[in-house]
């Protein structure tokens, strides 16, 4: 019965070549297999970094602010009352 050997021929040749699909004939998977496996586990990495720079962000424009101290607000309403009396002392003096 050739028929039967030639078969086994032909699986075996096609098995050695390591190319296929399924990985090479030690068990390790092909290059484009593993560059596929590189480039998910990286995306992962990416949506994970963005992910948590998001949840940061986030964070900090969300925590409240610290009252200002009043002397600051005093100091500031003092000098916006000066920049008003010094732009009506400019008005006088030009009309």
């Amino acid at each position: 019965m050739e028929y039967g050997s030639s078969l086994e021929t032909h699986a075996n040749s096609s098995n050695s070549t390591g190319t296929s699909g399924g990985g090479a004939a030690n068990g390790t998977p092909a290059p484009e297999r593993r560059g596929w496996s590189l480039k998910r586990t990286l995306l992962f990495v990416g949506i994970a970094a963005a992910s948590a720079g998001l949840a940061y962000a986030v964070v900090r424009a969300t925590l409240a602010r610290p009252p200002q101290d009043p002397t600051t607000e005093r100091i500031q309403s003092l000098i916006d009352e000066a920049n008003r009396l010094l732009k009506q002392l400019d008005e006088k003096k030009s009309g």
